[in-house]
């Protein structure tokens, strides 16, 4: 075969290739919820905290197609995704979504998002219980299928439904490995680490750690100190407050739910269409680069056949070229089609009112601000229930050794 055939038939098995579509459909199988082994008494429950997810923009690339304000969305949204799956197992006291990781409970879930374009789901999920044992601390993959998004299925469950139970499953299979006693030293290290937020100088001495740095039970306060029933006062007061976030956060799951399915369901076209296009692209422009040297190396031949296919090739080449270049532009226009509709999403996501007993609160996209001044409320409360009162001398006297 001569040089010009051979050029020229490389240019033909291009051109076949960028006329073929390649079609990927992929199925997530989503496990089931699994339940407790053996009943517990409500006593020995452990309360979840789960922290609003990290959205993950301090290091972003502005090329790679993330939208801040579907992400800080998407931060808010997945933790109560998480938080429902918990509570189909039965196995938890009180789950509840909260805006930071500051308050302390029996176990505190935190989850950062690596990656979430609608077709591919990455999370990065610790898990610390107040003992300062971490039960997990690994990354979740997940991918939907195209099916997920059809209006027959994409409203019965989410698309990444998988790894949310998945989550939930392994730490259900951690809190099975925890003995009663466990459970009972975990919820007591609990209440002395809150107690002794509000009022260290009445709470020191009653928790220690081990040479690993792990919280451990020295002794206990009296159970009838006056100071240990206001804590637990307070403390029931931080949980009234903290369930009528979740109003906030169930809310806000209803308003996103239509426009970020439908987002994701877009999003997950646009990206298939998007890594096709620049395929389609890629292989348009090596094709047209090829024909184009085809055609230079046939014109400046001596044959005058090969000078004209050497013409047609150089035409054919700056065609495929240009070719290839429009769809990088069409390319690019799904990629600003993605960022309208991040955009429509942040503005369909309005702030929320909730009431409290003596006041109205406005929870405007900075609920962690307005946890942060009920604490310090709290502390005033405290402080003005406590008064003047003096420690009694059995709230530091040993009643009890763990």
């Amino acid at each position: 075969m001569k040089p010009l055939q051979a050029v020229l038939s490389a240019v033909a098995l291009c051109l076949l290739m960028s006329g073929c579509v390649s079609q990927s459909i992929k199925s997530t199988s989503v496990p089931a919820i699994a339940g407790a082994s053996t009943d517990v008494p409500e006593a020995l429950l452990l309360d979840v905290n789960i922290a609003v997810f990290d959205p993950g923009l301090e290091d972003y690339d502005e090329e790679q197609r993330i939208y801040p304000e579907v992400r800080k969305a998407e931060a808010r949204y997945m933790p109560r995704l998480l938080s429902e799956a918990m509570q189909q197992s039965g196995a938890w006291g009180a789950v509840r979504v909260v805006p930071n990781a500051k308050q302390i409970t029996d176990l505190t879930v935190q989850g950062s998002i690596l990656y979430s374009d609608g077709e591919q789901l990455q999370l990065h999920i610790t898990a610390t219980d107040s003992r300062g044992y971490v039960w997990l601390d690994r990354d979740y993959t997940g991918e939907a299928s195209r099916y997920a998004y059809e209006v027959t299925t994409r409203y019965k469950q989410d698309p990444f439904q998988a790894v949310y139970n998945t989550i939930a499953n392994d730490l259900l299979q951690e809190l099975e490995n925890l003995e009663p006693r466990d459970r009972e030293t975990l919820r007591t290290v609990t209440e002395l680490r809150f107690a002794r937020s509000f009022s260290p100088h009445a709470f020191d001495g009653y928790l220690g750690k081990n040479p690993k740095g792990k919280y451990l039970v020295l002794r206990l306060p009296a159970e009838g100190d006056p100071m240990l029933q206001r804590v637990r006062d307070i403390r029931e007061r931080d949980h009234m407050f903290v369930d009528t976030l979740q109003e906030y956060y169930d809310q806000f799951d209803v308003d996103m739910h239509g426009p970020y399915q439908e987002w994701r369901k877009l999003s997950y076209e646009e990206a298939a269409a998007l890594r096709e296009l620049k395929a389609e692209s890629t292989r348009r422009l090596i094709a047209g680069g090829v024909a184009i040297l085809a055609g230079i190396a046939g014109a400046s031949s001596s044959d005058s056949t090969s000078r004209a296919a050497g013409n047609v090739a150089i035409i054919g080449g700056g065609y495929l070229l240009k070719s290839g270049l429009d769809k990088r532009n069409e390319a690019q226009i799904h990629v600003e089609a993605l960022e309208e509709l991040g955009m429509s999403l942040e503005a369909e996501i309005t702030p929320q009112v909730i009431e409290l007993e003596d006041r109205t609160v406005t929870l405007s996209g900075n609920v962690e601000d307005q946890y942060d001044q009920w604490r310090v409320l709290l502390e005033e409360i405290y402080r003005a229930e406590v008064g003047a009162l003096e420690i009694p001398e059995a709230s530091a006297a040993a009643t009890d050794t763990l």
